[in-house]
Formats: structure tokens, C-alpha cells, sequence
């Protein structure tokens, strides 16, 4: 049995308006056994895609592999843009080591609404990914319930927006597609994608997310 744990402290400042919540990089990065062009980050895997699809919108050019320097330029871009990380898993236990979040047992939250708390400028909640089991929006609903409060749902179209209250102030979530290529068939299917498709068929999944992240990163 592989035992798991989240290898990042959350990344969260004073000023943080937006918070990133998936669940685990992959193991590698708890074990040090970084690729090439993985950066020693939060998202930080080159085949995440979620640096590739800030890279894009932003045309930041940044940089891909194991340096602090390639580190310094991520957080650089959060705080300019008031954006914090906090993945909700802690520590989970696999029997095959990979990254599938369905793979995860004896799963151990983070208290992310201690951190709401702790941090009162956070507005919204990107979640990287939506109430499948085992996935960021799934794990939240069920911290919520600790705190007896459920996600209120605010529009049902990809990406599908929710909000709570907590504390007098409402914070919406935002839960956007995944980076992962599993994630690829999904977007597939959607309606929009299909549209968009048949009128650029250049179109592909990456400028799919690419267009749905624009909005919210």
C-alpha cells in the first residue's frame, strides 16, 4: 500500500480572491521522481495541463521543468493575480501507484472552509474538476456537510456554478473540466464542443478548456 500525502502547504495570501481546489498531484511528486518537464509546484505536471492552459491565455511563456525559477514565475502569476491553491486531499492511501483520484482509500481531508475562514477575501472556488467520485467538487460537498451546508446550484452548464454561504458572505464555486486526458471524452460530447468543432475543425479539447478557463483565470 502506497501511502500518499499532499507534498504542497495551500498557497494562500492575505489579498487571495480566487481559490484552486483539486485533490493530489501525482505520486511522483511526493516521492521526488519528477519528469523533465514537471515543475516542483502545485499543478505542477507538464501532462496536468493547467500551467499550459494559463501559459495560453496569459502568453506568459513560461517555463517547464525542474528549476526554481520555473516555481518563482508560478507564484509570481498568483499573487498578481490574487489566486491561491488548496487541494482538498491530504493524504490518501493507493494500492496502485498512478494518479487516478478513484484510486484514492482511507482518504484524509483539509479543512478547506478553516482556510475560507482564515482568509475572508475568497470570493470564488475553481474547483479542476466536478462531482464525479472522488473529485474536488465531490470531496468539498462532503466537507461541507461537516459545517451543514450544501452547494446551492447557480447555473447547470459546463463549467456548472454553485455558491454557499458561510459566515455572512456567499461564495460561489466554479467547477471547471479537468485537466487530465481522461477528461478529453467528456468534453467530446458536450453540445458546444460539437459546435465549435464543426465550425473550426482545428478546434480540440486543449482550446476547449483553454476557452472555459479564460473566463474564470
Amino acid at each position: 500500500m502506497f501511502f500518499h500525502k499532499h507534498p504542497y502547504q495551500p498557497f494562500i495570501h492575505q489579498d487571495t480572491i480566487k481559490l484552486i481546489v483539486g485533490t493530489l498531484p501525482p505520486p511522483r511528486f511526493s516521492t521526488g521522481d519528477l519528469l523533465e518537464k514537471d515543475v516542483d509546484f502545485c499543478y505542477g505536471s507538464y501532462y496536468n495541463s493547467l500551467w499550459l492552459f494559463i501559459d495560453e491565455i496569459h502568453q506568459l511563456g513560461l517555463r517547464y521543468d525542474n528549476s526554481q525559477a520555473a516555481i518563482n514565475e508560478r507564484k509570481q502569476f498568483l499573487m498578481k493575480h490574487k489566486i491561491g491553491v488548496c487541494d482538498i486531499v491530504e493524504s490518501a492511501e493507493r494500492q496502485k501507484i498512478d494518479a487516478s483520484d478513484l484510486g484514492m482509500i482511507n482518504i484524509k481531508l483539509r479543512n478547506v472552509v478553516g482556510y475560507l475562514k482564515q482568509f475572508p477575501t475568497i470570493e470564488t472556488i475553481l474547483f479542476t474538476g466536478g462531482n464525479s467520485k472522488n473529485g474536488p467538487e465531490y470531496f468539498f460537498r462532503r466537507h461541507l456537510r461537516d459545517y451543514n451546508k450544501t452547494l446551492e446550484l447557480l447555473s447547470n452548464e459546463v463549467p456548472r456554478v454553485h455558491q454557499f454561504e458561510l459566515e455572512g458572505r456567499l461564495i460561489k464555486t466554479v467547477s471547471l473540466t479537468s485537466g487530465s486526458g481522461a477528461a478529453n471524452i467528456s468534453i467530446s460530447r458536450l453540445p458546444l464542443y460539437k459546435q465549435l468543432k464543426a465550425q473550426h475543425p482545428e478546434f480540440n479539447t486543449f482550446d476547449f478548456r483553454v476557452l472555459q478557463y479564460r473566463e474564470f483565470l
